[in-house]
């Protein structure tokens, strides 16, 4: 993270606005910095120690955005859309248009969602050489046993000519109806444990992800709904990627 900055560019990071906005707030006398009005807006300040307020309002900088959003279904898992409504649509922030998921949930999956404009560590999450774990509850069809849970520990093939990887499939509640699972994978093939429940001779009926490395989904996030990260959140995400 760049430690100084000129003061009109960190307003444009803060505030989302033009260099010449920036400019015109504090010829207008509308931004302090430690307590006493600024009159150039290229004076270069401590982007980690320095107390800048607009309007009286405290500012602060981030060279990246981090969300957590609560996936409902019925949304999908992209920037854009000219017909479907994606995850962006559900974010309030000024800085929205830079974000994008970091990997995906398909259109009737619910759960964590990670948006981010963070490239690097998107990339790192998302690499099958980092082995970051991701675990779903899962609603699936029939009764579930041992027989399932021992070809998931193997890698299930998932047609195509693909084998998913090893996997870990925990099972809550095994009933003939429905049963109730956890699945925890390291990778994200295309409908992959939808493509794997059907190999062990099951459906999924409901698919939840709860955690996405050490990043678990904050239950009291209603559906839909997000909220940022905390720094011991994205310290501990960048510790296992890197």
């Amino acid at each position: 993270m760049e430690k100084t900055m000129r003061l009109d560019k960190f307003l444009c990071a803060c505030l989302d606005i033009s260099r010449k906005e920036a400019k015109e707030l504090v010829k207008k006398g509308r931004i302090q910095i430690e307590g006493k009005t600024v009159k150039k807006s290229d004076q270069r300040i401590q982007t980690e120690t320095d107390t800048v307020l607009w309007d009286g309002k405290e500012l602060f900088f981030e060279e990246f955005h981090y969300l957590m959003l609560h996936k409902p279904a019925g949304v999908i898992s992209a920037t854009k859309d000219r017909q479907e409504r994606t995850v962006i649509d559900l974010i309030k922030e000024s800085y929205k248009e830079k974000l994008f998921p970091a990997g995906r949930l398909d259109k009737d999956t619910e759960g964590l969602l990670l948006l981010t404009d963070d490239g690097e560590l998107a990339h790192n999450l998302l690499s099958p050489k980092k082995h970051v774990e991701k675990t779903y509850f899962a609603k699936v069809l029939g009764k579930i046993g041992q027989e399932a849970v021992n070809a998931f520990s193997e890698g299930v093939p998932i047609g195509n000519g693909e084998t998913a990887k090893p996997a870990v499939l925990e099972i809550i509640d095994s009933r003939q109806e429905e049963s109730k699972v956890l699945i925890t994978i390291t990778e994200g093939k295309f409908h992959q444990i939808k493509r794997m429940m059907k190999a062990v001779g099951s459906e999924v009926l409901y698919l939840k992800r709860i955690s996405m490395g050490s990043l678990s989904l904050d239950e009291t996030l209603p559906l839909g709904k997000y909220r940022k990260l905390s720094n011991d959140e994205i310290q501990k995400l960048k510790e296992e990627t890197c």
